[in-house]
């Protein structure tokens, strides 16, 4: 079944609808930049109080330790990270203990021979944006995730909302989406019909691949 993944978790509100949703993964931001930053600390307080059984990811642009990587996700209780910066695969290779899921910008020159060189878990496509990582709010073409597929897990980001995440779905089937500016009143913030909304096009979306399988 294709996974589901909320990021820019800011508060406890916001994560524990995301999981009465439906939702298999959230994301907590740790890139200062980032509007959707949270601290640490908090994070940590607001995992403390989440059900058992919930993927939770930390994010990272460019840090510039591997060790500080690996400090922030023990401390915080988080067992994968994602990179979404220009780390290196031997940057990668160093955060082995941890799942690391590699983020790559896609923009009309996008070479997907770049993911074979990465020993990542999972590989996520978003929108290229120069200035901004993530959070764009923009799609790109999703026959470059299609054609990603051959290459490992794609989880598919990129300006997804409840008016398109149907159709991303049936079309691309990867193995997961991930939503974040899509369903937000403002950058941190998320919105709960908006929520409510992709939801229901994710079930719909679901049930009818399984329809589809089935025949």
């Amino acid at each position: 079944m294709i996974k589901t993944k909320i990021c820019g978790i800011t508060n406890l509100q916001d994560a524990q609808m995301a999981i009465d949703l439906g939702a298999d993964a959230l994301g907590f931001n740790f890139y200062k930049k980032s509007p959707r930053y949270i601290e640490p600390g908090t994070a940590k307080s607001i995992i403390e109080q989440l059900p058992p059984l919930v993927s939770l990811i930390a994010i990272f642009v460019d840090e510039f330790s591997p060790e500080r990587i690996q400090r922030i996700a023990h401390a915080v209780g988080i067992g994968s990270v994602q990179l979404h910066g220009s780390e290196s695969p031997d940057y990668v290779k160093s955060l082995s203990e941890l799942r690391v899921i590699k983020a790559f910008r896609v923009n009309d020159g996008f070479d997907l021979n770049l993911l074979s060189a990465y020993s990542a878990n999972a590989f996520l496509l978003d929108a290229y944006e120069a200035d901004q990582f993530g959070g764009t709010g923009k799609t790109f073409s999703w026959e470059v995730a299609m054609a990603a597929k051959k290459q490992g897990g794609i989880i598919l980001s990129g300006g997804l909302n409840e008016g398109n995440i149907y159709e991303a779905i049936r079309t691309v089937e990867p193995y997961a989406v991930d939503v974040c500016s899509g369903v937000e009143c403002e950058p941190g913030k998320k919105a709960p019909q908006k929520m409510e909304n992709l939801f229901r096009e994710i079930h719909r979306a679901r049930l009818d691949l399984s329809k589809a399988a089935a025949n």
